[in-house]
């Protein structure tokens, strides 16, 4: 089923719909194998995604990370062999861009989410359709547990887009604590007036939870103490609602979708008492690897025990890059740049699925894969194609036979790279084109919400071979000149899609 990805046409089923590769016997063993599935146990799957925050693409063990760089994840790595490892799996720059783009299927130009908010600015949701809603709405029971990040205005809580319950925070690890810690902030922490400044800033410093429609309710403010426990208590709350869901399971068959969201790794790290110290690295973020490592092996053993292991896809990624900045209290990638950059450090991440009996185990594939690409193929599963908005621009793309065909190839022909609300580059198969990105040398500013550097435009296009070149250090472009009518083209039809479907106003570019 192997194709030439920059060669093969792509097929557009409608003008509002990301064009996709259709390879028909692809197609066909993944419309066999679900239909076999859905005819042998008479339901549709459940769906658990676990989303970390800001680790690297290189930190796992099955990575090549691991206890070579002072932190085992022996789960991870035994999850990773049991279905798909993706090589070139795709977020968005930035935290709260990547996480709005998962649950809509949208690029952050089209749904304005440019970068995170910050401290109770506003921006969220409104007028998106999200992959709970639809979920929801096809019979689905939804949880969402830990951090939120896409809004803490009321109509994008979580509770009123689409999840019938929420147990988590709705905003970022460090706004919680950082002013707190006299290492970080000494001029708040030792004045008693700046101390106060902070308390008053308008945004929620406790984690809450909320049911359906229902206003949040503080739960406990998040002080340094209480962080160090929140990825065990938020770990607790799911574990109890797969065994809730177990439990009903004897007596119903409707599915549920969980989407647990990690505090860990995001700066700053303080992890359990459990795993304080517990790295070979002996180093914060190290011993909060072992933590998310650790959730991942409960959360992978409660559906065991609990029947539900082959009812499930599972998802595991990473929202974004590593977070560069906060070094050695950052994540770690074999690429260039990081967290907030369109280079490949800073969008490229760890991505495992796994179904079993339904995703071939011991695969590995470097077909190209969105995290927006969720969202149309998580659907299908669900039997809810139909319900895929038309009235709006789906930037990802269903790759269901990707996943259910045995060896199958990606659906995925061209990954387009934003730096806000500038286009930077385009990737199809191992070609990178690049029109602008962001500095990289650290003698320039830091910008809001996870951005680093300046923006810079080239006159020329820059080419990299990600093959050979996976540090983008070498433009190629000059040498390979026979494909830059496919680049531009594929540029041009992208732009001409915002004709139709213009962008939102974003609710903030960079500063």
């Amino acid at each position: 089923m192997a194709h030439d990805p920059v060669v093969a046409e792509v097929v557009r089923e409608r003008d509002s719909l990301e064009p996709r590769f259709v390879i028909e016997a692809q197609e066909s063993a993944a419309s066999a194998a679900l239909a076999a599935y859905r005819g042998d146990t008479g339901r549709r799957p459940n769906v658990l995604i676990i989303l970390f925050d800001d680790v690297g693409w290189g930190d796992f063990g099955c990575y090549g990370g691991g206890v070579a760089v002072g932190a085992p994840t022996p789960n991870i790595d035994r999850l990773a062999r049991r279905g798909l490892l993706l090589t070139s799996c795709y977020s968005e720059p930035s935290c709260t861009p990547s996480r709005a783009s998962l649950m809509t299927g949208r690029l952050p130009m089209r749904h304005g989410l440019l970068r995170p908010p910050m401290y109770g600015q506003p921006g969220g949701l409104a007028g998106e359709v999200t992959l709970a809603q639809l979920l929801s709405a096809a019979g689905y029971v939804t949880q969402a547990v830990g951090k939120w990040h896409i809004g803490e205005n009321i109509e994008s809580q979580p509770q009123h887009v689409g999840f019938d319950d929420f147990y988590g925070f709705l905003s970022v690890s460090d706004m919680y604590t950082e002013w707190r810690d006299p290492y970080f902030f000494p001029e708040i922490v030792y004045s008693e007036e700046r101390t106060r400044w902070v308390e008053n800033l308008p945004f929620n410093k406790c984690f809450v939870h909320a049911r359906r429609g229902e206003e949040v309710e503080p739960v406990e403010e998040v002080t340094i103490p209480v962080l160090s426990l929140l990825d065990e208590k938020w770990t607790n709350y799911s574990l109890d609602f797969i065994r809730r869901m177990g439990a009903e399971a004897q007596h119903s068959r409707r599915p549920w979708f969980l989407y647990h969201c990690t505090r860990g790794a995001h700066f700053d790290n303080y992890p359990h008492e459990r795993f304080l110290g517990a790295s070979p690295a002996k180093h914060p973020y190290k011993d909060t690897i072992l933590e998310l490592d650790d959730i991942v092996g409960r959360l992978v053993a409660e559906l065991e025990a609990t029947g539900q292991m082959d009812d499930t896809l599972v998802f595991i990624s990473s929202d974004n890059g590593p977070e560069m900045e906060t070094w050695p209290d950052a994540a770690y990638s074999p690429f260039r740049s990081a967290k907030g950059s369109t280079w490949e450090g800073g969008q490229r991440v760890p991505a495992i699925l796994t179904w079993p009996g339904m995703v071939a185990a011991d695969r590995v594939s470097d077909g190209l894969f969105s995290q927006m690409d969720l969202f149309n193929t998580i659907l299908h599963l669900a039997d809810a194609s139909e319900s895929v908005p038309t009235d709006r621009y789906i930037d990802g793309v269903d790759q269901t036979s990707f996943l259910l065909a045995e060896d199958g190839s990606s659906n995925r022909k061209y990954l387009y790279y934003w730096l806000t609300n500038v286009f930077s580059a385009l990737r199809v198969g191992e070609w990178k084109f690049m029109v602008a990105s962001s500095s990289d040398d650290d003698r320039d500013c830091f910008n809001l919400g996870g951005f680093t550097g300046v923006t810079q435009k080239y006159s020329h296009g820059r080419l990299y071979n990600l093959y050979l070149d996976p540090k983008e250090q070498h433009s190629y472009m000059i040498r390979k000149l026979a494909y830059i009518d496919s680049f531009t083209s594929g540029i041009r039809d992208h732009f001409m899609t915002f004709g139709a479907y213009p962008p939102k106003q974003p609710i903030a570019a960079m500063s």
